[in-house]
């Protein structure tokens, strides 16, 4: 008996850590999305490099690094073009959350 709950037990575990893993995943709708391409083409930025940070989804940029603010509504994440790329940035925690070709 105690053979059949391991192995369950192991499951369960298993799915709650993907529940987990996707609560923290950033979701942008396509509409958010063409709204917030369209305000960082009005409102342009200069390009940046930063050393030692890659452009992935959840990769932090240092606190050196200025954000500005996107002033579309329901979208509470900063901007910053790196590398003629624009990436979306959440203010709390300076993770990548977007990288906009």
């Amino acid at each position: 008996m105690k053979i059949h709950l391991v192995p369950a037990a192991a499951g369960l575990a298993l799915l709650a850590g993907v529940g987990v893993a996707t609560a923290d995943q950033v979701i942008i709708t396509p509409e958010q999305q063409t709204v917030v391409r369209e305000y960082v083409q009005r409102h342009p930025l200069a390009s940046i490099s930063i050393l030692g940070v890659e452009l992935n989804v959840g990769s932090t940029v240092p606190d050196t690094v200025e954000l500005h603010p996107i002033e579309v509504p329901d979208v509470e994440y900063r901007y910053v073009v790196v590398d003629d790329r624009t990436v979306l940035i959440d203010p709390g925690t300076r993770r990548i959350v977007q990288v906009i070709d």
